[in-house]
């Protein structure tokens, strides 16, 4: 819904660079939208607490991240640059946490990795 509202409801608003800037929000919170939604396809191989916290960390960073974008974009006040990077820092973060679950498995050597 996002992406329509920038690309129909504010192109005649926003300058083609503040355009860009938001539909980078909505691309990044649209991948990891989809990643979460695959998490517990993942349940079998990986604890739950595991991914519990990489579907946080990545709501957290669509939050943060395209968030910060969206209101960069709309307001044009650069206050909300600076918070950009702590979103794709949590972006990071979750992808490393989901590669160490994915390596680890869901036990190791019979015993639970919660």
């Amino acid at each position: 819904m996002l992406g329509a509202f920038g690309a129909h409801g504010l192109k005649a608003i926003l300058s083609p660079s503040a355009l860009a800037t938001f539909e980078i929000g909505v691309r990044y919170q649209m991948y990891h939208g989809l990643a979460i939604i695959a998490l517990p396809a993942l349940s079998a191989y990986v604890s739950p607490k595991w991914l519990n916290a990489v579907a946080a960390l990545y709501v957290i960073g669509c939050a943060l991240f395209s968030g910060s974008l969206y209101l960069l974009a709309i307001t044009g006040n650069g206050l909300f640059g600076p918070i950009t990077p702590l979103g794709g820092l949590c972006f990071i973060i979750g992808w490393i946490a989901l590669a160490i679950a994915i390596v680890n498995g869901k036990t190791s050597k019979g015993k639970s990795n919660d």
